[in-house]
């Protein structure tokens, strides 16, 4: 695509950056499992002595996708950091709550997925089910492939008109499933400011989530630091915003999007990648 450059592999981008930013699903895995190859690609990368931060818009913590990937096959020491936009999140509750020193632990309705309460455990929260007496919603995760978006207008609709904040921590509006996609965290965030709330959108493209990760790699310039992603959204417009040189991989979210489609994108979102890579292999 014109302003582009169209690349085979990682092979030949590694000599021109000291680290990466590389994004989770759609670039080293999608819901089913991993792609071929690609944990053989982040092992060698690593291995040229690169810094890997893996970026990712998991409402999750960083333990729990660093355990979640391990089981999947990839090496934990293929990478320095699995920052997600949950572990962020997570970061700023526990400074507001030290901040703040509030005698009553506020509630907070967690909309999460598996059962997953990381995003809460070690913070002065109290748990609520009902958006009827939450203080605050953290929106972690979506099981869109579950339950239909009327699901959650129903459960954040009485919130909403409390005018109860919501902090979003995956503003993904498509997820990857096990059965192909369905809508993702950043949907029902939307559906939220529908109803009349306010939403502070937490990792990629906002500023929060690169400036915790550029704060790791601070003695590497910034013209040496690339990040990889399957999103113009969020990967390529986040790494525009924060200054960094990209890379978009053809595989993930939009892998039977036309060129024209993905040129129409980087319009859309004003982004466009340094470089595509038809996926994540060496």
């Amino acid at each position: 695509m014109s302003g582009s450059l169209t690349v085979s592999g990682m092979g030949d981008l590694a000599d021109q950056f000291d680290a990466f930013l590389i994004d989770q699903f759609g670039v080293l895995r999608d819901g089913r499992g991993p792609y071929p190859g690609a944990a053989e690609t982040l092992s060698r990368l690593k291995q040229a002595g690169k810094r890997i931060i893996i970026l990712s818009n998991s409402g999750k913590r960083s333990a729990e996708n660093d355990r979640r990937l391990a089981a999947l096959g990839f090496d934990p020491r293929s990478w320095d950091w699995f920052l997600t936009s949950g572990e962020v999140a997570w970061r700023i509750l526990r400074a507001e709550s030290v901040k703040a020193k509030i005698g009553v632990p506020r509630k907070c309705l967690l909309i999460s997925r598996d059962g997953d309460t990381s995003p809460l455990d070690g913070l002065d929260l109290e748990r609520t089910e009902r958006g009827e007496d939450a203080d605050f919603i953290l929106l972690a995760a979506s099981e869109g492939d579950v339950y239909p978006l009327s699901y959650y207008e129903a459960l954040l609709a009485p919130a909403a008109k409390r005018g109860v904040a919501c902090l979003c921590t995956n503003p993904d509006k498509i997820m990857l499933t096990r059965t192909g996609t369905a809508f993702g965290a950043g949907r029902i965030a939307e559906l939220y400011e529908e109803l009349g709330g306010t939403v502070r959108w937490i990792g990629k493209p906002f500023a929060d989530i690169y400036r915790t990760a550029l704060d790791f790699l601070d003695d590497i310039v910034l013209d040496r630091i690339c990040c990889i992603g399957d999103s113009i959204e969020h990967d390529i417009a986040g790494a525009t915003g924060a200054g960094l040189k990209s890379v978009l991989v053809t595989t993930g979210i939009l892998e039977t999007v036309s060129d024209d489609g993905r040129r129409a994108l980087f319009v859309e979102h004003g982004a466009m990648p340094d470089f595509i890579m038809p996926k994540f292999i060496w």
